[in-house]
């Protein structure tokens, strides 16, 4: 099963990062609890159900005009997929741009994912992930 979860963390990012929700949806539990690393800020949001998600990407939205992932590997750790990438922002308002080493250490259940958390710190992801590095 880890593999096939290794392929739905793939499909799950590729909707995101097309900041497309309702692509995101199958592959999300219903119970799914998101933490983003930028859009959750000092604001700690955990987002939570399919709503969740779409509040997620529509606040993204608000913030970001550009705001992707771009993974350059999958850890399989059984029911854990750690994706670790660079994340490439720029502000809606302010242009700011961002570029950051990024992780996403993202859970599954029956398949779908039932938790994804954001790293802007990859030794933290690990860490999280049982990892040492």
């Amino acid at each position: 099963m880890s593999q096939e979860n290794v392929e739905v963390a793939r499909k799950i990012l590729d909707a995101g990062n097309r900041r497309d929700p309702e692509a995101m949806l199958p592959y999300a539990d219903p119970e799914i609890e998101l933490q983003s690393p930028i859009v959750s800020g000092a604001e700690g949001n955990t987002y939570r159900g399919h709503q969740g998600v779409r509040d997620w990407i529509a606040e993204s939205d608000a913030v970001f005009e550009e705001l992707r992932f771009e993974s350059e590997q999958f850890r399989d750790l059984g029911d854990d997929v750690l994706i670790i990438g660079r994340l490439h922002a720029r502000g809606r308002e302010s242009e700011l741009e961002i570029e950051s080493p990024t992780a996403w250490l993202t859970t599954f259940r029956n398949g779908r994912v039932v938790s994804g958390r954001g790293y802007l710190n990859i030794q933290e992801a690990l860490e999280a992930a049982g990892l040492s590095g």
